[in-house]
Parts: C-alpha cells; structure tokens; sequence
C-alpha cells in the first residue's frame, strides 16, 4: 500500500486526488438507486437521470457470467499546474498509451481539458484512434464537494461550466466524439454535485476496482491489487500521468495477459452501459 502524501502546499492538489484512487477507501459520494441504462440511436449508451432526476452514477456492469472488464485511466492535471509543466514535470504517459495499443486493449481515457490544452496532440491522437474513447474528467481537476483530498473546490455555480469548458477543450484539440460521460475529481461528489450537472446530460463514471498506481513504483503490486479485485462487469481505474503514476505501462503489460488468461475481453466504459441496459 503505498504511503499517503502530506499535502504541504496547492500544488500537491493532483498529488492528493490520485492518492484517493490508490487506496481502497470509498469516494465521499452521495449512492442513488441505480438509475435505468438508456441508449439512443443517435449517442453512445447513457444512463437515465436517478431520484428526483439528479445525474445517474455508473460504477460498474451488472454481475453476468460475461467476463468484461473496463480498463480506465485518468489523465490528470490541474489548472494551475503550467509552471509545473514548463520546467518539465510530464503529466502524460505516451508509453503506456503505445502499450495498450501494441496489446490491442481499449479503453477510456478520462481527460481534464486542462491536460488537453498541455497535449493537444496527444489528446487528439487517443480521441481519433477508434481503440479508445475520451471521456470527461472536468476542466480544472477542482474538487466538486468539499474536503476532498485537499482539492482546491468548485463553486456550485461553476460546477457545469467547468465541465463544459472540458469539452471544449477537447474540441480544439480535436477530440472528434468525447463521450457524455464524467469522472469525479478524486471521485468525490454528492448531492449538490448531482444536482447541478443533470442540465449538462451526463452519466458520472466511478469504478470498483482500485489499481493502487498513483506513485506506485511496484508494478507487480500495482498488477496483483487490480487482479484481486476484478469482477465480471469491473471498471478499474488507472492513470496516464507519467510523473504521479510510473508504474502504470509495466502493470497493465501483466495484467492484460492474465486477464485473458482467465477469460477476460476488455471493452470500453460504453460498452459496460450498454450491455447494462440489455440486462436491466
């Protein structure tokens, strides 16, 4: 289990948010009844809005004797981390993008549109390279409660826009068809959180299935914490940032051959909601 970082200034922010998903607490998150999987002819499968029509929450498919499993990586940064950037900390991970492409892996890469702005190019390339699908993972990697993992946080009234200016991002990137789907900065939301992105029509995207990457320097740890884990139906979450998560590339290079092993075939979030509301 890897040591919690003290968070000692605003900079450790994204420090703290991957330590969240590299323990196995819960996310502080508000837990509706499992709304209704919807798909339209026109869109990717969503899910129908949950109680009192807030944003509906996915963590993970229906336990069938399918074995699917949905590999996602967060590609984190947060708005005020330029300098950081330009003296050459690197919140990409292009190694571990060419793996999961050389092992023939989708997945969806949950973006910030900050990090889309640092690596156009990147974010560009993943987004037209049908074996992935760029997904939400807000603009600014503000917290959207308090007192998660020491994010600095959103204001309610800017909670939508944030998220809006993501997907911009992404569209001057070149990001063709992001998908209406959002991941929780630190995974943390409730129900204020719900309540002001519905009007945005997106399904929030959690998981259950904990990799324990963020500043893992172990990948066999990193691999035998997701191979203990992973249920018919998982989403598992990881992370493209190289310097935060290093141990990434050479965890999935284990992982993706065992699972096969076992029976697995890995299928993008999408498909996880999809195949849901054939089950519903």
């Amino acid at each position: 289990m890897i040591a919690r970082v003290r968070l000692v200034t605003a900079t450790c922010a994204l420090a703290a948010a991957l330590a969240a998903c590299a323990t196995p607490q819960a996310p502080r998150a508000a837990r509706p009844a499992t709304p209704t999987p919807t798909a339209t002819p026109s869109g990717p499968p969503t899910l129908a809005p949950g109680p009192e029509g807030l944003t509906p929450v996915f963590r993970s498919a229906a336990r069938t004797p399918a074995k699917t499993v949905a590999l996602t990586f967060d590609a984190d940064m947060t708005a005020d981390q330029g300098a950081r950037a330009a003296s050459g900390e690197r919140f990409d991970n292009p190694e571990l993008i060419a793996a999961l492409r050389g092992l023939k892996v989708p997945a969806t890469v949950f973006m910030t549109g900050r990090w889309a702005e640092e690596y156009p190019a990147q974010a560009r390339d993943i987004g037209r390279d049908p074996l992935f699908e760029v997904a939400n993972h807000s603009y600014s990697h503000y917290a959207f409660t308090g007192d998660c993992y020491g994010l600095p946080r959103l204001p309610e009234a800017r909670m939508r826009e944030d998220v809006e200016r993501a997907y911009t991002a992404f569209r001057r990137a070149g990001v063709p068809d992001p998908m209406p789907y959002f991941r929780f900065p630190g995974g943390c939301y409730d129900r204020t959180a719900l309540k002001a992105l519905t009007s945005a029509g997106v399904t929030a995207v959690q998981w259950d299935v904990v990799s324990g990457d963020a500043f893992a320097t172990d990948a066999d740890a990193v691999a035998r914490q997701v191979l203990d884990q992973v249920r018919p139906g998982s989403v598992v979450v990881m992370h493209c940032t190289r310097s935060a998560a290093p141990a990434t590339e050479r965890a999935v290079r284990t992982i993706v051959p065992e699972l096969r092993r076992q029976g697995y075939r890995f299928v993008k979030v999408s498909e996880l909601i999809g195949a849901a509301g054939e089950h519903h």
